[in-house]
């Protein structure tokens, strides 16, 4: 395409404007105390979209928080690139780990982006990528060279399972008829090693409670005769690995895919540094399931973490109690062909049977969805690479992630779509921690690929 770089240079300064603006707004889907502003983003998404050279852009109700759909229809008989992203964002805490307030954006100069990054939540995850889309619309439209059909699906729940989406893709499928579907809500390999995720693990996330006696109890006169139900929790969990890190749920393995020995040779040609891994995280080694690698465990394997877990007293100085209760929140990432559900259900059944006599369980579901697997022969992972190609000057490398757009499995079922992954961002950027970030070289570079996609998608389906 003509001018792409120029266009993207004379524009740089108004696109990292637009993007600290909408940065600004705390739109946090998981609580409600932010209501407001999650509406207030779906009303900027909307607005940008119609800047942007969109002709019908409304914002969709829901029994949650909105959907802003676009469209850009120039010609019925070439294909449509239906694009995919969300506008809500985690919950920022722990607060006092930000070296900056989350949404204040500032921009800063690190080791990996000299050239400046954008310190805030949601920075890359994923109102920095999905306005990467909006500016490319703006580039094609605004130079007459949009070379298809355009639509846009933003959303506003997808921090909390989107739970809203299904309903909205399954009764407005004539709207979202599309060929192929595009999100940039992963990440690349590295800045001079470009990759397209070709594989996301599903999810199930649930909520555990353990109930004691039936109200907290002095430690000194009942400690040693009644069960205390964080003990127990933290020995329910320890229980829930063995000796070699693998899962012990009856059945949680029994669908797992086990990769052939060649195609695990095709993942570890990826370029990785065991050493910088454990560099940037701080840590002297790492740790997981016997057997696989790093990149293994947290791609192709299936994980059971603890993500919060509380009880009885934490406030400052001593209070001697056994708590009545104890709680935690955990997450299973599942490979292809694990049934969230079901893996949700085998879980209950388990964690309750292993309660001891004299406490209560129960297991609360939250969320979750199905993994998914993208293959690298179809017309969209080929318009993909060939982008990638022209503005790294290398072909990009497939990649399965360990994260989970449960979603995307869902478009397959109702739009009968592929999804093809174009994340910018970094494995460093922090998404869902303090300080998350995103380069200013990526996301000036994800607007420059992502208009070579629709030119090449369009091209490869004549």
């Amino acid at each position: 395409m003509q001018n792409i770089q120029s266009y993207v240079t004379q524009h740089k300064e108004r696109f990292l404007k637009e993007l600290i603006e909408l940065l600004k707004i705390p739109s946090i889907s998981a609580d409600s105390t932010y209501k407001n502003d999650v509406l207030k983003t779906a009303d900027e998404i909307k607005v940008s979209l119609e800047k942007a050279g969109c002709d019908h852009v409304e914002i969709c109700k829901t029994e949650g928080y909105p959907i802003v759909y676009g469209e850009k229809i120039i010609d019925k008989d070439l294909p449509t690139i239906l694009v995919y992203g969300h506008y809500d964002v985690q919950p920022p805490d722990p607060l006092n780990l930000w070296n900056s307030p989350p949404f204040e954006p500032v921009i800063k100069n690190t080791e990996l982006h000299p050239e400046g990054a954008i310190f805030a939540r949601g920075a890359c995850d994923d109102k920095g990528q999905m306005y990467m889309h909006v500016k490319a619309l703006e580039f094609m439209t605004s130079t007459n060279q949009l070379p298809c059909n355009v639509k846009f699906m933003i959303e506003g729940e997808e921090e909390v399972g989107s739970v809203n989406l299904s309903k909205f893709v399954k009764t407005h499928q004539e709207k979202l008829k599309n060929d192929v579907i595009l999100i940039s809500d992963t990440g690349m390999i590295s800045k001079e090693t470009p990759s397209i995720t070709t594989g996301l693990r599903g999810l199930s996330y649930v909520e555990v409670e353990v109930t004691g006696p039936n109200r907290d109890l002095h430690s000194g006169l009942y400690g040693g005769a009644v069960a205390n139900p964080i003990n127990i929790l933290a020995k329910m969990i320890a229980s829930l690995h063995d000796e070699n890190n693998h899962i012990t749920i009856p059945g949680f393995y029994d669908k797992v895919e086990e990769l052939s020995k060649a195609e695990r040779e095709q993942m570890a040609k990826a370029p990785f540094s065991l050493e910088n891994y454990k560099k940037a995280l701080d840590i002297e080694a790492v740790y997981g399931e016997e057997g696989y690698t790093t990149n293994e465990r947290n791609s192709i394997r299936p994980t059971l973490d603890v993500n919060g877990i509380w009880g009885g007293y934490t406030g400052e100085g001593a209070k001697t109690v056994i708590a009545s209760k104890a709680y935690a929140k955990i997450s299973m990432r599942l490979v292809p062909h694990q049934d969230w559900e079901e893996i949700t259900q085998l879980f209950k059944k388990h964690f309750e049977s292993i309660a001891p006599k004299g406490t209560r369980v129960k297991v609360t579901p939250h969320h979750g969805g199905q993994g998914y697997v993208t293959p690298i022969d179809s017309i969209g992972y080929r318009a993909a690479s060939k982008a990638y190609k022209d503005t790294f000057g290398k072909d990009p490398i497939p990649q399965r992630s360990g994260g989970s757009i449960p979603i995307v499995a869902l478009f397959e079922q109702e739009l009968k779509s592929k999804t093809i992954l174009m994340g910018f961002g970094l494995d460093s950027d922090a998404i869902h921690s303090p300080n998350e970030h995103f380069g200013i070289w990526n996301y000036l570079k994800g607007i420059e690929t992502i208009p070579l996609f629709y030119k090449y998608f369009t091209d490869l389906s004549k």
